[in-house]
Parts: C-alpha cells; sequence; structure tokens
C-alpha cells in the first residue's frame, strides 16, 4: 500500500482538527530525517511525527518517545529558534499532492507577526522536510539538494521553493464530468492505468476501487468502454472524489491471518469481497487516520531503522557464517577421506600373520581376511619387506585415526559456532531497540567476533547494559514473553520463567525462546497456539506457511554447562504446528 494523495488528505484533516491553534511546545530530532513536534492545543497535547526517511517517509500523531541526541542538530535547532512557541495556524495539503505543509504564526525577534510553513514531502526517496517564509524561500531543509544532485529543483536556503511537476499530472479535485469521459475516451490504457497516470494523489489502490465499483473489466482500455460506460466509471471516481472533499474518511487495516496487507481511508468494496471469499481475511476498522499509520508502519519503520543499525553486525556475522559454513565442508571431507582407516590396520594385522608366505619383491599379496573370511589383495612396496610394509600400514591407519579423532572434535565445534552465529543473525532480523543491539553487541564481542569496547560506568567499572524482551498478552489473558537476543533467552528462561511456565522454540530453527507464564493456573489450547503462533513468528522460519513448534514446561529445559547464550536441551517434549502470527495477542508496550 502506498501513501498516496487520498490518505494525505485524510492525514491533513485530521491533523488540521487536532493541531490548529494551537502551540508548538516542544521540538525534537531523534533521527538525521525526522522531527517531532509536540503542541499543545487546549486540554489536547499531541506529538507529530514528520519524517523524511528515504525508505520509509511518514507522518502522524503519536504516543511513542524517542531518545534525543545529546547535542541537537543545526535543522532541529533552526526550527526551535523560528517556531518555537508558534501558533500553529493550519495543516493543508497542496491539491492530492503527497505533501502536507504546517504553517505557523510566529513573533520576530522585533516583536513582528511572521508566517513560517514547515512542508512534508512524502516522495519516496524524494521525501524532504523543508522549511520557508511567507514568501516560499526556502530557510533551511532536512536533506540539501544541489544542482548537481537533481536538475529538476534546488533545495537549498534561499532558493524559491515549489513542488515539481514532471509528469504534467491533473488536479483530480478540479476536474469536471465532461474532462473525465474526454480523458477515459482517448486513453488506450486500461481504467486503472489512465487514473493512475492521469491525475495527481491516485494509486493502484484507489484505481482498483473505482473499478470494483463501478463494475467494469480492469484490463478493458478505457477508450473501448461504451458511453455509458465512460459515463459511469467518471460519475463513480468524482463521487469517490467528494467523500475526499468532504473528509468522509474511514481508516481501516486489512489483515491476512491477522498480518497487516493494506490500509486505507476509504470503505474498499474490494476488502468486502476478499473477506466475504476468504476466512483468512479480515478487516480492522480504526479511530483515526494516525493509528492506523502508526499500527500498519509501526513495526516496519522500527524493523527499517534497526536494519540500517544493524548492517554493520550483519556485515560482520555474515562473514563469520560464510567462513564457519567453508570450514565445516573441508572438516567433512577430510572426515570423510578418513573413512576407510581400519582397512589399513587390517592389512597389517594380516602382514604381521601372514607375511612369512610372501616372497620377497612382491608388489602384492592375496591373503585371507580372518575378519569376514574372505581373499583382500594388499598392495606393497616391493622395497620393503612384510613386516615393514606391516608397519606402513599401522602409521597410516594410526595417523588416519589421530585425524578422525581431531577433526571430529573440530566439527563438532564448528557446527556449535555455525548454530550459535545463525542464532544471533536470527535476532538481527527483529526490530530491535538501541539496549537490544548493545546486548548482541556484547555477546559477539564476548566471543571473539568483534572488538570489546564495552562502555564504563563510574568508578571505571564495566556497564552492561540490559534490555526488556517482547511482552505479549494472549487472547485468554495469559501472558507471554519473547527474547530479542540470547542473552535475553537466557534471562527469560533461567531466571524468569518459574517451573510451571511453559517453553516454546521453533524446531531446528534459530529462534526466540518464548515463555508461557501460567500463574498456577490451567492453561487452554487456545493459549498454548498463539504462544506457538509467536515462537514461528519469531524464527527463522516466519516466512513458512507452518512450523513445527517444541514446548516443555520450563522444568524441563536444562542448560549444558559451557554452553553458548541461548542454547539449551531438552529430552520430554511436546509438539504443535503453527502458522507464524502476532495476532490476536496483544503486545504491551
Amino acid at each position: 500500500m502506498a501513501f498516496d494523495g487520498i490518505v494525505t488528505a485524510a492525514l491533513a484533516a485530521e491533523l488540521n482538527t487536532k493541531l490548529a491553534g494551537g502551540r508548538v511546545a516542544k521540538i525534537a530530532q531523534p533521527e538525521a530525517d525526522a522531527v517531532v513536534l509536540t503542541v499543545k492545543n487546549g486540554n489536547f497535547t499531541g506529538k507529530v511525527l514528520l519524517s523524511a526517511n528515504a525508505s520509509l517517509p511518514l507522518c502522524h500523531l503519536t504516543d511513542r518517545t524517542w531518545p534525543n541526541p545529546a547535542t541537537a542538530p543545526n535543522f532541529c535547532m533552526f526550527l526551535r529558534k523560528h517556531v518555537g512557541n508558534a501558533r500553529v495556524l493550519s495543516v493543508t495539503q497542496p491539491g492530492l499532492e503527497r505533501v502536507l505543509v504546517f504553517t505557523f504564526e510566529h513573533r520576530s525577534e522585533l516583536g513582528d507577526l511572521e508566517e513560517r510553513r514547515l512542508i512534508l514531502e512524502l516522495m519516496g526517496k524524494h521525501s524532504n522536510l523543508i522549511f520557508v517564509d511567507e514568501e516560499n524561500v526556502i530557510l533551511d531543509a532536512v536533506k540539501h539538494v544541489s544542482a548537481q544532485v537533481s536538475s529538476v529543483r534546488e533545495v537549498l536556503p534561499g532558493r524559491p521553493y515549489f513542488i515539481p511537476n514532471t509528469k504534467d499530472k491533473k488536479d483530480p479535485l478540479t476536474l469536471t464530468r465532461e474532462e473525465a469521459e474526454e480523458i477515459l475516451a482517448a486513453s488506450p490504457r486500461p481504467l486503472p492505468r489512465t487514473l493512475v497516470s492521469t491525475f495527481t494523489g491516485i494509486g493502484n489502490q484507489i484505481a482498483e476501487e473505482v473499478c470494483a465499483r463501478a463494475g467494469i473489466d480492469p484490463d478493458v482500455p478505457a477508450g473501448d468502454l461504451s458511453p455509458a460506460g465512460r459515463t459511469h466509471a467518471a460519475h463513480t471516481f468524482l463521487r469517490l472524489l467528494e467523500d475526499v472533499k468532504a473528509a468522509h474518511f474511514s481508516p481501516a487495516i486489512l489483515l491476512r491471518d491477522g498480518t497487516p496487507v493494506e490500509y486505507g481511508v476509504l470503505p474498499f468494496t474490494v476488502w468486502e469481497q476478499l473477506a466475504a471469499s476468504d476466512e483468512s481475511i479480515s478487516v480492522r476498522p480504526l479511530a483515526s487516520v494516525s493509528e492506523m499509520l502508526e499500527s500498519y508502519y509501526g513495526e516496519k519503520n522500527q524493523a527499517d531503522r534497526s536494519r540500517q543499525k544493524t548492517a554493520d553486525l550483519r556485515k560482520v556475522v555474515q562473514t563469520h557464517l560464510e567462513r564457519a559454513r567453508k570450514k565445516a565442508d573441508l572438516q567433512e571431507k577430510q572426515l570423510k577421506d578418513t573413512e576407510g582407516r581400519d582397512k589399513y590396520r587390517v592389512y597389517g594385522e594380516l602382514l604381521n600373520a601372514y607375511g612369512y608366505g610372501i616372497e620377497p619383491g612382491a608388489k602384492s599379496a592375496v591373503l585371507n581376511n580372518y575378519y569376514t573370511g574372505e581373499d583382500v589383495t594388499i598392495p606393497l612396496d616391493p622395497t620393503l619387506t612384510p613386516t615393514e610394509n606391516a608397519m606402513r600400514f599401522f602409521d597410516r591407519y594410526a595417523k588416519q585415526k589421530r585425524t578422525f579423532e581431531a577433526v571430529t572434535d573440530q566439527l563438532a565445534e564448528t557446527k556449535e559456532q555455525i548454530l550459535h552465529l545463525e542464532s544471533v543473525a536470527a535476532a538481527l532480523t527483529l526490530p530491535l531497540e538501541n539496549e537490544d543491539l548493545v546486548q548482541i553487541r556484547q555477546e559477539l564481542a564476548e566471543y571473539g567476533y568483534l572488538k570489546k569496547a564495552a562502555s564504563r560506568g563510574k568508578g571505571g567499572k564495566k556497564e552492561r547494559v540490559t534490555s526488556k524482551p517482547y511482552h505479549f498478552v494472549s487472547s485468554d489473558g495469559f501472558d507471554i514473553y519473547v527474547g530479542k537476543n540470547n542473552y535475553q533467552n537466557d534471562e527469560l528462561t533461567f531466571r524468569t520463567a518459574s517451573g510451571g511456565d511453559w517453553w516454546f522454540h521453533a524446531k531446528g530453527r534459530p529462534g526466540s525462546h518464548v515463555i508461557l507464564r501460567t500463574d498456577g493456573r490451567d492453561v487452554p489450547d487456545r493459549a498454548f497456539e498463539e504462544a506457538g503462533a509467536l515462537a514461528a513468528y519469531f524464527s527463522s522460519a516466519r516466512d513458512s506457511e507452518k512450523v513445527e513448534i517444541d514446548y516443555a514446561p520450563k522444568k524441563e529445559i536444562k542448560k549444558p554447562a559451557g554452553a553458548k547464550p541461548g542454547f539449551v536441551v531438552y529430552y520430554t517434549n511436546y509438539s504443535l504446528m503453527a502458522r507464524p502470527a502476532i495476532d490476536p495477542c496483544r503486545e504491551v508496550k
């Protein structure tokens, strides 16, 4: 689902209702490309996130708290100077552009009232947060864009601000029915593609909804529709736009097996048809556009940020994993080369037993193997005596036996190393906070994959950072905890969980330890299924249709002496098949 012009329109209407007339109480910049404004408006105090992140531009009201950098970035300081304590006049959207304009009224150093505008462009990799004066002259921006970077528009202090229009799209909000019919009659493309390519702010989801409401085949060229069909399509499109103009929005999320797959701000006929035909599909209405966006993008945004922050760690882990796997391949080949070692011992024993009958200078000897009763042909060095040939075979056997014993131990150690690294790699795919990453860095440093650079607290003592596991509540009210890394897995299983609790883990897969707290109550089957679904979701098998889950009472889970973090053994367990999912569990922040 794209953040299209209609979603932007719904968000602008909501923000204008909530913020207009309020005052900016606080300005923070927790990320290089994101600003958070705290606005007080009567009894309402709200924080609004304005993110120009290239991979996930976003804006919505939020209750979340971000850690701020020790030194505020220059753009943040500039905003504090010009709009600190400013009054919010309006939040608007030009046309159906993916642009939000926050207009402020602020007194200058001389006491004169001035207007300033903070413009958030939600345009994918071209997203930006631009601050302009009342003459639309750029004062500053989160991302400076020079002529060497863009031939369309410079985003630099002192340059005029304008919204680039490189595709010559039309504003659908000013469209008449006659104009719409003319556009459809002249188009050789199907109706959805015609709407998307012709009008600003119209995404594929809206274009497909127009087809569904009008009952038109989305593959038929718009120009091939009958006059009545074109009139009906144009009328349907304009009625949808009337809802946008009147701000009649119904934010909701489309879910498949409890996992969000799309969102929208209008009632979608397409969704109703899907939900009626597929039991795994459901629609969740939400109270506000901000709640919809935060719910849908919250995990994705955190995951994207986490991927950026973990890039160096993932590279380190992947490099060591590749080396360990190559080492394991080599060690397995060495073991394979020692599989025939016993025959050399047998050759030596047979030569010692029957060597007296072998003629000097013979290149081979056929002797009866008294272990099997069969004759074997033994190759000989004609320059050596039978006894010396026997010693040569005993030496070869002894060498391969030593190799087998040494490499067997080495291979077990290498496989343990691979399992450990795979568990760290699986943890790095989760949305992680800074504290979680510190723990993973500590683990990698402890086992020699990173240089040790532990932070120090008061008195020069090492300061060990701890973080909290995920906390969910099942449909039946049972607390379920999920470890985010190996240290947390050990903490959950051997310190947090009591003997009556239940432990879950994806069978044979790297993943989180999941603890179902019972508090002495009987656990219904649904709680086991939901805990199993979480264990499947927080494992390397997340994208599988079904995952086998091992679960057992916590008291059956043991940790071998000297085992790496997160590694456990158990000899009694139950199994279930689970579809990876978080819903219907509720996460507790």
